[in-house]
């Protein structure tokens, strides 16, 4: 369940309603959102162009390139992410701008009385709230951050009119209960039956941007592209991308660009961005320069996605050390964590060679915390477990004896991300520079934001 607060009383109110839904167990399909946004007017048919982004990890970093290069070209951009990282109104932004309290509490009532007796999911009122601003908001353009697969998402009641293009980021293990629940005619093999998922996004006549996958994936997505009529660009074929210390080199059928790096740390951003400059130029609905697209590059952030503290309530407090917030919850976002922090400069200078850091972790209760742990262990120093406030977790107990097993020899729990960080911070030598990663939720990511006072904007 993806709660939420509201420090607005009227928003609160329609929160509280969203909370208290309960979607039977095993229902898939695209039956309750598409009646829902029929009482709703079906304002998903009167949007501007969507692009329509799914992927395991990297989807929302697309998303954040995706807006950044569109609003360097001076449009407007609608927005619709998930989770919220501290604040509901972040997933929905409207021509540029987070949702106002008044708006969103009037919004979400009209969506909730709607659907009332349709019992929808927390995440089917949000994208039919979404869909409905958007389509009473003027602006150029929209980004859709896919949920959770693609298939059955509440997101696919989009309909093949209404997409610029779509796009599938990296692919992982995640979210096994819904996404490798046994079905008659899907692939067996894990990886490929996400991709199987994810690539259900595709439309007829809309672009269907991927990155480069292995053999059974790869299939996956060329069948959903042939069945759906999309036309396929799939990095290594249609386009291709490389990165060097200096910049992010992209080619496809329009010529080549010699473009920026992104300031967001982790070589995976790059790619993220290169797909985004696809999704790009892989439609003509759209115009989008290329000076654009090289400063959106440059000017995208997106919170909790290997963000350093350097500011805010947290940044003042001398703790000693520099501390990396990273959401990521699956091992790809656990390797992405370790490459890049064993490739910043900072530490490599600082720390002698065999470095560790201290890792901060608190991670949901069905994540994979022990696989985690096992990727980021090689370059964990301390290793403090933490809950996770509000959410069902793994125990802080079950967290120390993870990193134990996986070899990590100084391990610590704390009743909160303060606590942790103080616990770390005791007993230092007066010269010693300690960096620390905070990981393993965008729950946990978005209590942290929220204690430093640096609310996503």
């Amino acid at each position: 369940m993806d709660f939420a607060t509201s420090e607005n009383a009227a928003v609160q109110a329609q929160l509280n309603r969203l909370g208290a839904l309960t979607v039977p167990d095993g229902r898939l399909g695209l039956g309750t959102i598409r009646a829902l946004l029929d009482r709703l007017g079906n304002p998903h048919r009167n949007l501007p162009p969507v692009f329509h982004v799914a992927g395991t990890n990297g989807k929302g970093s697309t998303c954040a390139f995706l807006r950044a290069m569109l609003e360097a070209d001076g449009k407007r951009v609608h927005v619709t992410t998930s989770p919220h990282l501290v604040r509901y109104n972040e997933r929905i932004r409207l021509a540029g701008k987070l949702i106002e309290d008044d708006a969103l509490a009037a919004l979400l009532k009209e969506v909730l009385d709607a659907g009332d007796d349709l019992s929808p999911s927390f995440f089917e009122v949000t994208i039919g709230a979404a869909f409905l601003a958007f389509s009473r908001t003027p602006a150029d353009v929209c980004v859709v951050e896919v949920g959770l697969g693609g298939r059955f998402d509440a997101t696919n009641a989009l309909q093949s009119g209404a997409i610029a293009a779509c796009g599938i980021a990296a692919l992982g293990i995640d979210h096994e209960r819904f996404l490798l629940a046994p079905e008659d005619g899907a692939p067996g093999d894990p990886l490929s039956r996400i991709a199987f998922e994810k690539s259900g996004i595709a439309k007829n006549g809309s672009s269907l941007v991927t990155l480069s996958y292995t053999d059974g994936p790869t299939l996956e997505i060329e069948r959903a592209a042939a069945k759906h009529g999309a036309p396929l660009a799939m990095r290594g074929r249609e386009w291709s991308a490389t990165v060097s210390e200096t910049a992010l080199h992209y080619t496809d059928r329009h010529g080549e660009l010699a473009l920026p790096l992104p300031i967001m740390l982790g070589v995976h951003q790059a790619e993220n961005a290169a797909l985004a400059a696809a999704m790009l130029r892989h439609q003509d609905i759209v115009t989008v320069s290329p000076d654009a697209i090289a400063k959106g590059i440059r000017s995208a952030h997106w919170p909790a996605r290997l963000q350093r503290f350097s500011n805010g309530k947290l940044g003042e407090i001398d703790f000693g050390f520099d501390f990396w917030l990273d959401g990521g919850h699956n091992l790809q976002a656990a390797r992405a964590v370790r490459l890049t922090i064993e490739s910043d400069p900072d530490v490599i200078r600082q720390l002698p060679k065999g470095f560790g850091v201290n890792v901060i972790l608190g991670m949901l209760a069905n994540k994979d915390a022990e696989g985690f742990i096992a990727e980021i262990a090689p370059i964990a120093r301390q290793f403090v477990a933490v809950p996770v406030p509000g959410h069902d977790h793994h125990s802080t107990v079950s967290l120390e004896r993870m990193a134990r097993s996986a070899g990590i020899e100084t391990v610590h729990s704390a009743d909160d991300v303060l606590g942790a960080l103080n616990l770390l911070n005791t007993g230092r030598p007066g010269d010693a520079w300690k960096p620390t990663a905070i990981i393993g939720s965008l729950y946990l990511a978005g209590e942290v934001l929220r204690l430093n006072g640096t609310l996503p904007d």
